[in-house]
């Protein structure tokens, strides 16, 4: 009786409300019930359910899901750095003929299973006869080789190229892979956003489906540059300091990117070529190079004679150690390369480091045409 009568009194709508009515809600939350035990008020429990428990509860998930990105960033920046240090570091060295730098510059050392180009350390006693650190004698034990220390220094000096080009190659596909990990993770991040602040994502992703698809057809030419870009990368087919030819271009490498690669060429003439336009490209700084010279003799000239004149300047040039630490091989002669009715062509050919050809390529012709002089051999414009 009492009930209905408080009822008739305050009215059906003027009934107190209970904490699920007040807070709208089955579950009220921890900020809707304190206010409710609080003030058993309906008007600030709703108050604080819709205009601080809601939005702080929001902006709380918020920032639970862009820290949980970054977490997942910096995790995925870490793994990557791993995989890439871990690819330059198992990547095999350059290869000459089947047979690597080091263990050109000393062969009975690599064989004998110490490291490749390392010198025996060697004092001298009180008679000033060598002797081996290991065991205080100097029985049985040669005297120091200059040519391999030349060899062991332009070993370490290619060895020195290879890894900074590695270094190059693997900093720049890090790059590549940090950056699509940040934008795929963050990418996630923003669609859990925008379904936590109950946007429908259909008509969004619907949209961007189209919007992706009228970018593709009118940048096309942008995604096939750095399509390309990346396939060069991964591929190594050029870096920065290589000379390289595209097209009419012949020019040491610059900069690289994942849209253009700039090219500087003997005049000084800067290059921008893009990526995707790139058919063919001629590299001249990987592995080795070749040094080439012709050099034109008289027709009726003695071509044996020439062919061992030419063996024994490449021979000395061999022998020079100055020069031996840009040759990776003795100096071949080729022998008669063309012919016409008044000269014959000889070619006396030099394996070399990259880049590195025209150096012996100018001492060879300086040789040869001192040896050529010397024997009384003369071009066919000057032979009579």
């Amino acid at each position: 009786m009492a009930g209905l009568a408080q009822l008739s009194v305050f009215g059906a709508g003027n009934a107190p409300d209970t904490l699920v009515g007040a807070c709208k809600s089955d579950d009220p939350g921890v900020a809707c019930r304190l206010v409710w035990d609080l003030s058993h008020s309906s008007w600030a429990a709703a108050l604080t359910k819709d205009y601080l428990a809601g939005p702080v509860n929001l902006v709380l998930r918020v920032a639970f899901v862009v820290l949980l990105a970054l977490v997942c960033q910096a995790l995925a920046h870490r793994l990557i750095n791993r995989l890439t240090e871990r690819a330059a570091h198992s990547l095999l060295p350059a290869w000459r003929n089947g047979r690597t730098s080091a263990a050109r510059a000393a062969p009975g050392r690599a064989a004998g299973g110490r490291l490749p180009g390392r010198l025996v350390r060697r004092r001298r006693g009180a008679a000033g006869a060598e002797t081996d650190p290991a065991d205080g004698t100097g029985a049985g034990l040669a005297p120091p080789d200059p040519q391999a220390a030349i060899n062991g220094a332009a070993a370490q000096a290619e060895a020195g190229l290879v890894d900074e080009r590695r270094k190059q190659r693997v900093r720049a596909l890090g790059a590549i892979l940090r950056s699509a990990s940040s934008v795929t993770i963050f990418a996630i991040a923003g669609f859990v956003i925008l379904g936590d602040l109950d946007i429908n994502l259909a008509p969004l992703l619907a949209s961007a489906g189209v919007v992706g698809v009228a970018i593709g057809f009118g940048a096309q030419s942008l995604v096939r540059d750095y399509l390309a870009g990346i396939f060069m990368l991964v591929e190594d087919q050029y870096g920065v300091g290589d000379v390289i030819t595209i097209g009419d271009a012949t020019g040491t490498v610059e900069n690289v990117t994942l849209r253009i690669t700039r090219v500087r060429d003997v005049n000084g003439i800067v290059w921008h070529i893009r990526n995707g336009g790139i058919e063919t490209v001629g590299n001249e700084s990987q592995g080795w190079a070749r040094a080439v010279i012709d050099f034109p003799v008289p027709f009726a000239a003695d071509l044996a004679a020439i062919r061992s004149l030419l063996a024994q300047t490449g021979e000395a040039m061999w022998n020079d150690p100055a020069w031996r630490a840009l040759m990776l091989e003795p100096p071949e002669v080729w022998g008669a390369q063309e012919i016409s009715s008044d000269e014959v062509t000889m070619r006396i050919v030099a394996k070399t480091p990259p880049l590195r050809q025209w150096e012996v390529e100018r001492e060879m012709r300086v040789r040869v045409k001192a040896a050529l002089h010397e024997a009384g051999i003369y071009p066919a414009a000057t032979a009579d």
